[in-house]
């Protein structure tokens, strides 16, 4: 007579080797994003800074209105 519990029994897992290249994938593809995302936001870094300096620029050429108003060592 056949074992009537068989079917209850879990199978066994597979062979830890059949996960590897799933996990090297995985892996490899949080290395690009990582890199993608990082290059991303040097790019960012950069532009953000270039537009500072040259807001920087705009007013050190401006008029110091401040300057008007409080006379130091004028007198």
């Amino acid at each position: 007579m056949a074992d009537p519990f068989h079917f209850i029994l879990p199978t066994p897992p597979p062979a830890v080797g059949f996960f590897a290249p799933h996990a090297l994938a995985q892996e490899f593809r949080r290395e690009v994003e990582y890199r993608q995302d990082f290059q991303a936001h040097c790019q960012w870094y950069r532009a953000t800074a270039q537009a500072h300096q040259a807001e920087l620029q705009r007013l050190r050429r401006d008029v110091n209105l401040f300057g008007w108003f409080v006379r130091r060592g004028a007198d």
